[in-house]
């Protein structure tokens, strides 16, 4: 898959090379237009698309969303194996299993009875407001169905962002850690911004398309993963590398 299928015929998000260095410094919405492009520029060119979410249904997805919390991928995939055996990944047989049994498939993903009660509580809500159906439920407008999913029991901000983007294909972008590590260490953000605050920056900056938020956060998490690690950043083999700040820039 190349770029131009990502996005949009009318974004002219990428160049045939990667940048060879930063634009210079712009006033703060022209800034984030310009560099937040760059950015993806720079990454999809390294290491190309990530096909993401990883998962065989939607449902699937949010699942692997919910137990994705505070922990690994890898502890995840153990989990959603054990509940593929079962015959459990989907929202009337997770109803229907007993709490203590689904926390015990899914204990590797940690937080594990938590977490079941999680799942229980998302089928719940899907079955009371949308008859079980996620045709209806993701038919629902963004902004109101972001609010509903807020409401249930377990989960935050970035769970029921990655639920509308990656099972619904809504236009939000999912903020995670990786995200703020690496707006932050580029002089982007700050540590006291909220995450819709991040989130809405994103969303206004870049050509409202699911595929291009699929695609970026994922490019962001495999360079936080791989790169801007929390600690020893190997910053030098960076794709992103180039638009770091100079210290006048970062301590101005």
């Amino acid at each position: 898959m190349s770029a131009s299928r990502i996005l949009p015929s009318d974004a002219p998000f990428r160049n045939s090379s990667p940048p060879a260095s930063r634009v210079p410094r712009q006033p703060s919405r022209a800034r984030y237009r310009m560099e937040l492009r760059l950015y993806f520029d720079a990454m999809f060119h390294a290491y190309g698309p990530q096909f993401w979410w990883p998962g065989r249904t939607r449902f699937e997805i949010i699942v692997g969303a919910i137990l994705t919390q505070n922990t690994s991928w890898t502890n995840v995939e153990r989990a959603i194996a054990n509940l593929r055996r079962e015959k459990l990944l989907s929202p009337p047989a997770i109803e229907q299993v007993s709490v203590g049994y689904l926390a015990s498939l899914i204990r590797s993903s940690g937080y594990f009875r938590q977490k079941a009660k999680k799942l229980k509580a998302f089928v719940e809500f899907l079955r009371t407001n949308y008859h079980g159906s996620l045709n209806k439920l993701f038919a629902t407008p963004t902004a109101a169905l972001r609010e509903q999913l807020l409401a249930v029991h377990g989960i935050g901000h970035e769970t029921a962002d990655s639920i509308l983007l990656y099972a619904g294909n809504h236009p939000v972008f999912v903020v995670d850690a990786y995200t703020r590590r690496i707006l932050e260490r580029h002089g982007l953000s700050h540590a006291k911004e909220s995450y819709n605050e991040i989130r809405q920056t994103f969303e206004s900056s870049l050509p409202s398309d699911p595929q291009l938020f699929n695609e970026f956060h994922a490019l962001i998490v495999h360079t936080g993963k791989h790169f801007c690690r929390k600690r020893e950043p190997d910053c030098a083999h960076c794709p992103l590398q180039p638009f770091l700040p100079s210290p006048m820039e970062a301590n101005p």
